[in-house]
């Protein structure tokens, strides 16, 4: 059941100050967003930042860094041993420039939504092995989860941005060459992610920098599954939609969407950056708010980043 609390008491509920948990230390530096009862500005203002690949600028809704992502022209597809049948055929597929978030849109930056009204609660405040969890100032740096792919569309449009496609999603993991996963072809270990139930939950954004990707972007391997805008179809790389691809168009009483990067749990062939998931979407048009329909899926696996043009 979707919960639906006043702002007075989200407020409320969030009035400790930010703390970083347990997690293992990083070498990046977080943004530091807060919790606050100001709505932020719905259009964000922002560091100044160059159209060079791997240049930074930070939004002043949410503290989000965002990486610069050129335009150009990449390989997108499985092009590994593990490649899945949905991961064929690998095609050119040539983008505009775009901003990516560097990072995964953490527990505190959603609340900054919710705060503005912007946004509704997760589904519930719990992770996997965690009682409290959204609601605990402890994990204010770690990725939320238990959101709906329409709630992470909501947060995305409030902060002056928009979920990625699937092809800028890939793009921003692989860079322009034939790579496996975010930070090469050598597999996956403990120092490069968040998998395997090596923790069994959640950890800190940012907190694996050897797993960057080619510009700079982190936690695309492990950690959590991220939504993106496109529906899923199995088939849809064999269209042959070669420029700028929107992903396939909507279709009656299908609701799917992609969602990508893999998850705490996952074994290593499921965080190769090719790997492509399908989780419920979100339906507006049903008319129960509180069904399965409306919401769709929601897991403490799943969360979410955004981009902008």
């Amino acid at each position: 059941m979707k919960k639906i609390l006043p702002i007075l008491a989200v407020i409320a509920i969030f009035v400790s100050a930010c703390g970083a948990g347990n997690a293992q230390p990083t070498a990046i530096s977080l943004p530091t967003a807060m919790p606050s009862s100001t709505p932020p500005s719905i259009n964000p203002t922002v560091e100044a930042g160059g159209g060079e690949a791997g240049s930074e600028r930070v939004s002043s809704v949410d503290g989000m860094p965002q990486v610069y992502i050129p335009e150009g022209t990449f390989r997108m597809g499985g092009m590994d041993p593990d490649v899945q049948r949905d991961e064929e055929p690998v095609h050119n597929v040539t983008l505009k420039g775009y901003w990516m978030d560097k990072l995964e849109v953490t527990n505190a930056m959603y609340t900054l939504c919710v705060q503005a009204g912007a946004c509704e609660l997760p589904q519930t405040f719990k992770s996997e092995s965690r009682e409290s969890y959204f609601n605990n100032p402890e994990f204010n740096d770690f990725p939320v989860v238990y959101v709906t792919w329409a709630q992470a569309d909501a947060y995305c449009t409030w902060a002056g941005r928009r979920l990625p496609t699937e092809a800028e999603w890939e793009r921003a993991a692989r860079g322009d060459d034939f790579r496996t996963y975010p930070w090469g072809d050598d597999r996956p270990d403990s120092s490069r992610g968040n998998f395997n139930y090596f923790v069994g939950d959640t950890t800190r954004v940012g907190n694996f920098p050897a797993g960057a990707s080619p510009f700079g972007i982190l936690d695309m391997a492990g950690n959590v599954a991220e939504w993106v805008a496109d529906y899923y179809d199995a088939d849809y790389y064999a269209q042959g939609v070669t420029v700028n691809p929107p992903g396939p168009g909507e279709r009656s009483a299908y609701f799917n969407r992609v969602v990508r990067g893999g998850t705490f749990q996952d074994a290593f062939r499921d965080i190769r950056l090719a790997n492509r998931a399908s989780v419920r979407g979100s339906n507006p048009s049903a008319s129960d708010i509180n069904s399965a329909d409306y919401l769709g899926e929601f897991s403490p696996k799943i969360g979410f980043r955004c981009a902008s043009d």
